[in-house]
């Protein structure tokens, strides 16, 4: 019988790539060359464009975007060598080269023009099935998609990152008028997955969604502030941490960000807000203007609403327009107010208070709630995606319909709805329906365990199903969605939870997480983890620890040895410090795999547990080091012999003929100097990580990538290591090491004291007083860690620094 013949199919260019293996950036700014760092951050090699420059180099312009990077605060470069994938191009040469990427992300300046324009341009280049995507952060899709053939618009989308992309969780995606539905599943499945974003998908109306509430949050905060007669640092003092945002506040969140850049959002809603009923509050207030005139920018012009003079910061005080210092001081009433853990009663007592700070912070409070629930239905799906990209966008601990379900949802609707009746409102506009009848009423807010609620559809819409978040199984979840605690409780005491994962999954690996502040490392947690390695080896195939939020851990508490050193002095310690480095040993010696999920810093003790378990799995932002020397001290839990062993392999690996002093010196120098790594890929520099520890790009899939790492380990037969010698620097490293410190110290860059550290820290990871390659194992460096450690700690500076630390939170150079 004759095969039935079919033609190949016509390829679909309306499809949008599989898999995006490169990506092209237009406009080498600040914004688009942080946007190609990243990408290199996460591995993807980028093609940066801009204008073709004047001379010889025609790719001037972005390749000086480049080298800039190194030069940006905070660092957009995960390791400074990264820079070498971006290539700069420019489009009058290497136009036809736009079509090896399949991801294109637009990042020129906000005017519609300009972006048609490169539209126009770049189309012949673009790939039959790579995406475009503009980061507009807040002109409308509909109608730059106008400017698009009509078989390009289903791969063309916005996707807003919020700034600095490294760092900035949030990313807006948009769609726009004929976006293909699985363009939007793919692109956000590339950004949670393999750029580590938290997306939220936003309607195409000005600015989106956070913009669009921050921005309409600070416009309230002005009007409140002259309204209360509040000067900008006491707003701030009021608005920052002591409200669950981030510790900058208000005005000096605007002076970082710039007040032209402000300014512009601002412009944009009221340009395109015409009917907002709120738009009397989008006027530039006259202060601003008046700022934007003299060319006072904010931080980058070195003046905005504070101004720095030598160590002083001076606010600008707006009714004589001088700077003057800053002296704000907050009402003890209205701290006690902001300072009450339960929700409903911190509100309550705001809203009774008199006082012009109180009334200030319920009036923000009102203002931002109002315009959220009137808004909502035009900006985004459900109250989920607000709340969110308050969270990620602007770093509010609690979106606001966060904070008005924990306050008491109908009490707090009732108030806001008397003060709009009242005028006191920034706008007459009575609150939606929904707000007092039907679901979310009687389920006392929009978020519950079934969903988020759909002002559109009128009911509660779950989190999208999107394969990529099977791998998160512990995702930070909203006030009203938490249905109790992820997983199986094995154990659980005040500083130590044992768990399994929520089944299906590997119920047969153990977690521990810790429950102290920091995640810092108690006596009870040093229990706690020896008793999880022994749980883990009796009846589980492995040991995972992982914290529910940053950080990993920030070391051992030292509050918590206080009193023992208090009664007994060092020697008191000594069991403490023997139990730190049981642990250590344990991790690397138990007879399951045992790894670490690392996020956030990782200092210390936290970092001697991840070097010496059996696999770490890294978020790219971990930031890991020995950093004891700031309060007088050695590693004492293993770093130092970590080091020393760590070194001896290193040399063994690369380089036998070569001196081990030159792999024991950049370990050395690292702890000396408290050196913390800048990145998960800088920590792999420093020797903390190893090449074999993955560097997971979004913290929520950490715990899934290890304890799938640790079942791997163990369906793969995981043996603990052999004990074995290895070879230490001995007394010819300690004197090389010594006469590098006495530079150091005769040249002013160190103390007397930190000298005094140093040389402990020389002495102890070269072994001690032997001869250069003597062989020692793992409990003759223990023991040198600890004699060096008990007898620093007798020692008057430690103990200044250590009292210093624990009252400040900062290192005492002494």
């Amino acid at each position: 019988m004759e095969t039935a013949r079919h033609s190949p199919a016509e390829p679909d260019v309306t499809a949008p790539a599989a898999r995006i293996r490169k990506v092209a950036v237009l406009g080498a700014g600040v914004m688009g060359a942080q946007i190609a760092a990243h990408c290199v951050n996460a591995g993807f090699p980028v093609l940066l464009y801009d204008l073709p420059a004047q001379g010889a180099d025609r790719s001037a312009i972005a390749r000086k975007a480049v080298a800039g990077l190194a030069r940006l605060n905070p660092a957009p470069l995960a390791l400074p060598a990264l820079a070498q994938h971006i290539e700069p191009l420019n489009y009058d040469e290497h136009l036809d080269r736009l079509h090896e990427c399949d991801l294109v992300i637009e990042a020129i300046a906000e005017r519609l023009d300009w972006k048609e324009q490169l539209y126009r341009l770049i189309l012949p280049a673009l790939g039959p099935h790579a995406t475009l995507a503009s980061n507009t952060s807040g002109l409308s899709l509909g109608a730059l998609a106008t400017s698009l053939p009509e078989d390009v618009q289903p791969r063309f989308c916005g996707v807003h990152f919020f700034n600095p992309p490294r760092y900035m969780p949030l990313v807006e995606l948009i769609p726009g008028p004929r976006t293909a539905p699985e363009l939007l599943d793919r692109l956000e499945t590339f950004l949670v997955a393999d750029l580590g974003k938290r997306v939220v998908r936003a309607k195409d109306t000005p600015n989106f969604v956070g913009n669009r509430i921050g921005v309409f949050g600070i416009m309230a905060a002005m009007i409140e502030a002259d309204r209360h007669d509040l000067g900008y640092d006491m707003v701030d003092e009021l608005t920052g941490k002591r409200l669950g945002r981030a510790k900058s506040g208000t005005f000096r969140t605007a002076d970082v960000v710039g007040l032209d850049t402000l300014e512009h959002v601002m412009r944009t809603m009221q340009d395109g807000l015409p009917g907002d009923p709120f738009h009397a509050a989008f006027a530039t207030p006259p202060v601003l203007a008046e700022l934007l005139r003299q060319g006072a920018l904010g931080q980058k012009a070195g003046a905005g609403f504070y101004r720095k003079a030598g160590k002083t910061i001076l606010r600008l005080d707006p009714k004589t327009r001088d700077y003057v210092p800053a002296d704000a001081r907050l009402d003890e009433q209205v701290a006690a107010a902001l300072a009450q853990r339960d929700p409903a009663r911190r509100l309550q007592a705001l809203r009774a208070c008199d006082h012009p700070q109180a009334r200030f912070v319920w009036a923000l409070l009102r203002d931002t709630f109002h315009y959220a629930a009137v808004h909502l239905a035009d900006i985004a799906e459900t109250a989920r995606d607000l709340d969110q990209a308050m969270r990620w966008g602007f770093g509010h601990a609690q979106g606001p319909f966060e904070v008005w379900q924990a306050a008491g949802w109908l009490q707090v609707a009732r108030w806001i709805q008397d003060d709009i009746d009242q005028g006191h409102a920034l706008a007459a506009t009575p609150l939606p329906a929904w707000v007092f009848e039907g679901p979310v009423a009687q389920a006392g807010g929009v978020h519950t365990p079934a969903g988020s609620w759909n002002p559109t559809r009128g009911a509660f819409q779950a989190r999208r199903a999107l394969p990529v978040y099977a791998t998160h199984l512990a995702p930070p979840l909203l006030v009203g969605e938490a249905a109790g605690e992820v997983g199986d409780t094995v154990h659980e005491d005040a500083d130590l939870r044992l768990w399994t994962a929520p089944a299906p999954g590997r119920q047969d690996v153990l977690i521990a997480s810790f429950k102290t502040k920091m995640h810092t490392i108690s006596p009870a947690v040093t229990v706690g983890l020896l008793r999880a390695i022994d749980l883990a080896e009796a009846r589980y195939r492995g040991l995972v620890i992982w914290q529910d939020g940053e950080p990993f851990s920030a070391g051992a508490d030292l509050q918590a040895m206080l009193p023992a050193f208090m009664q007994g002095g060092a020697a008191a310690i000594e069991p403490m410090e023997r139990d730190l480095q049981r642990v250590a040993q344990r991790m690397r010696n138990a007879q399951v795999p045992t790894v670490v999920a690392l996020a956030g810093l990782a200092l210390g003790g936290g970092c001697e547990i991840a070097v010496h378990a059996s696999a770490r799995m890294a978020h790219m932002e971990t930031y890991i080091g020995l950093v004891e020397v700031g309060v007088g001290l050695v590693p004492g839990a293993g770093g130092l012999a970590y080091c020393a062993r760590r070194a001896a392999e290193l040399r063994a690996a690369s380089a036998p003929e070569a001196p081990l002093l030159w792999f024991v010196q950049k370990f050395a120098q690292a702890v000396a100097t408290a050196q913390v790594s800048r990145s998960a890929l800088d920590a792999r520099e420093i020797g903390y990580l190893r090449e074999s520890d993955p560097v997971v790009p979004h913290p929520d899939a950490l715990l899934h990538a290890a304890l799938q790492q640790a079942g791997a380990l163990a369906d793969a037969g995981w043996r603990p290591p052999l004990p074995q010698a290895f070879p230490v620097a001995g007394r010819d490293g300690i004197a090389t090491l010594t006469a590098q410190l006495v530079n150091l110290r005769d040249g002013g860059f160190i103390s007397a004291y930190d000298y005094e550290l140093g040389l402990a820290v020389a002495e102890v990871i070269c072994g001690g007083d032997v001869d250069p390659g003597s062989l020692v194992d793992e409990e003759w460096m223990l023991a040198q860690e600890r004699r060096a450690f008990l007898r620093l700690l007798g020692q008057p500076k430690t103990q200044e620094r250590i009292a210093g630390m624990l009252k400040t939170g900062k290192p005492v150079r002494n």
